[in-house]
This record gives C-alpha cells, structure tokens and sequence, in this order.
C-alpha cells in the first residue's frame, strides 16, 4: 500500500484552512500535515472540532510569516531527507477588503508567487491555488463558469486574478485553481456571517432588516466542508493548469437567505427599492458608514449583554460588497469529474453551523 501523503496547508489556520485541516485528520487521509500561518491555533478562535484536529499528532504547526523567503523555507522545510510534500495548498492570502493596493500586491500577488516558488524549488507534487469567483464579470443574467469574461469586481479579486496569471507562467508549477463562490460554514466571519449577525441585531432591535437591491440579487454559495473536499480531490483528480469553479445547486439569492434569517431570529425582512439602491450605489462609503453606525451600537450591547468581550465577528460588511455586483456561478463543471456537492443548497441547519460555532465559545450571543 502506497504511503499516505504529506500535506502543506499555507494559511492554515484560517477559516477555510482550520476546516481542511480537520477534513484531512478526521478522514485519515495523511500520513503528515504541516500547518503554516503567522497567526498562533490559540489566538484564533479555533471551535472544539478545529482545536481537537490541530491538536491530532499527524499536525505541525509552524508559525510563518509568507511573504518573506526565510517564512516561505520555513514553512516547506522538512527533516527527513528528500522528503517532499505531495500537495501544496495555498490559502495564505489577505481577505480583509477594503485594504490598499500596496497590501493586496504584498500579501496576494507577492506572497502566491513566493509560496509557488516554493513549491517548485522543494519539487511539490501537486500546488492548489484557491482563488475567488469575484474575478468573472459580474452578470445577473448568467451564470459564470470557468470559460466566462474576467473582469475582476472587488481589489481583493484583481490581485487574486494577478496572481492566477502569475502562477500560470511559472515553468514547473504543477498547478491547479479554485475558484469559489460565497464561502460560509464554521468558522466563517466575512461570507455569510456578517448577514446572520445583522439579522442578531434586527432582532435586538425589534424592526424590519431593510436590504439594498431586491430578493433576486444573488449571493451564490458553497459549504466550506465541500470546499474542503474539492481542494482533496483537486490534488489527485484533476488536470494539471486547470480551473474549476466551487458552487453548490442551491442559486442561493437574497430573499432564500433572508427566508432562513426570518426563521432563526423571528423578524421580517424587505429591500430600500431600486432607486434608493442605485442612489445609495453611488456614495456606497459613505452610505455603508451610516448602515454600519446604526448596526454598532446594538451589537455592541447584545456582546455586553452576554458577556462577550472579544469576539471576532462584526457586522460591518465592506463597501465593495454592497455594489450591484452579484455573485452568480456556475459550479457543475467539477462535478463531471467525479466530485459531488454534500450541502446542494444553504439550509438553515447549515446557518445555524456559524452561529453555533461562535456561541459555544462565547463570541455570539445568543437571545435567551
């Protein structure tokens, strides 16, 4: 029987990465896992099953700091001699929106290029390049699939595109991308969370989530387990230099999410209207501040109210997210490959994963 691979998770500790982790450990799937992130497992939130997968002897951490040489040879450095990782999985790249273009060429473009130099100078077997779906054109008559225009809708998705392009002319680089919609699942903060918090606030509130744009707006998603699974199967299944979009079935929008966010916390949801939606679209910093002052307050009081000191959620979500740009995905490609989808459509058991995650470890509070 051929020797369980070695796996190097760059950006490890991160949502995605804590889940492909304990992925990787609860199938059994490696015989090593080597973990790199600057920031530390017990500075990161890490709910019970992520903490119990870190703490699985198959996984090493080492704190890395990617976008230096040294952190890049630390990272891929191994003690027995010869010994190379089958698999490469890049997940170190800033996700924080709103940043400068002198951060996003630093920690996307210079850090992909870095970490793949890496892997080809340490003869990986294979290099996973997770990127986002915001570098299509934004359509709300058809969906994206991997053949679609590129033009890139948010900074954070121009410099992941850049290092794409990158990544494709490194000679050597046995590459593979991902390309995934709405990440949401445990340990998310910046997907969908940011909405089931807001909805937390309405219902402190006692008033009516008004939303910009209509039911209709898309806001395409895929379970971060199935992510997980795909970046697995994407080490070993799939075509070197390909590309492969990570959409479930569901066509997730505004109003079947909103459905769920009324179920959870009984309140009502409806949208300002088209014209005050393109108004609004043309100060969105602006309008985005004043939406965010007003959710604040009341979420600073529901945390007080529990307890919560720290917690890593907001309900800020960035202006860049608000514009009219949908997120419409065509997912099935991958699966003609032998992948199949395990969540197909947001649920609210699925929702109630993020909430859950975060109450357990008192970071949400959660009405008696």
């Amino acid at each position: 029987m051929a020797a369980k691979p070695k796996v190097l998770v760059l950006g490890g500790v991160g949502f995605i990465g804590r889940n492909l982790v304990t992925y990787l450990v609860e199938n059994d799937l490696c015989s090593y896992i080597r973990v790199a992130d600057k920031v530390l497992p017990a500075t990161a939130f890490l709910g019970s099953p992520h903490s119990e997968a870190f703490a699985n002897p198959v996984v090493d951490y080492k704190q890395c700091n990617l976008v230096s040489e040294a952190g890049v040879n630390r990272a891929y450095a191994l003690e027995e001699p010869g010994a190379k990782f089958d698999l490469v999985v890049n997940l170190a790249a800033e996700t924080k929106y709103g940043q400068t273009d002198e951060v996003y060429n630093e920690k996307i473009l210079g850090l992909s290029v870095k970490v793949a130099e890496g892997a080809i100078r340490h003869q990986a077997g294979r290099f996973i390049e997770v990127s986002t779906s915001q570098v299509y054109e934004s359509s709300s008559k058809k969906s994206a699939k991997e053949s679609s225009k590129l033009d890139p809708w948010t900074s954070l998705a121009r410099y992941k595109l850049q290092a794409e392009q990158a990544l494709r002319n490194m000679e050597g680089l046995p590459l593979v991308v991902l390309r995934p919609a709405i990440v949401y699942g445990p340990g998310d903060c910046a997907g969908i969370a940011p909405r089931v918090i807001i909805g937390a606030v309405y219902k402190h509130l006692g008033k009516k989530m008004k939303l910009l744009w209509d039911g209709s707006f898309r806001l395409n998603t895929v379970h971060v387990r199935d992510v997980s699974r795909a970046i697995w199967h994407a080490g070993f299944n799939l075509p070197l230099g390909s590309t492969w979009n990570l959409c479930d079935k569901g066509d997730t929008n505004q109003d079947s999410l909103n459905t769920i966010l009324e179920r959870i916390f009984g309140i009502r949801t409806t949208y300002v209207g088209k014209i005050m939606s393109t108004v609004a679209s043309k100060a969105l910093k602006e309008a985005t501040e004043f939406v965010n002052d007003k959710h604040l307050k009341p979420w600073s009081d529901l945390c007080k109210n529990a307890n919560i000191a720290n917690t890593p959620l907001t309900p800020y979500p960035d202006p860049e997210l608000l514009s009219n740009n949908s997120t419409y995905i065509d997912g099935t490609a991958i699966e003609g490959t032998g992948f199949v989808y395990e969540s197909p459509a947001i649920t609210e058991a699925l929702i109630r994963q993020i909430q859950d995650y975060y109450a357990q470890q008192n970071l949400f509070p959660v009405a008696p």
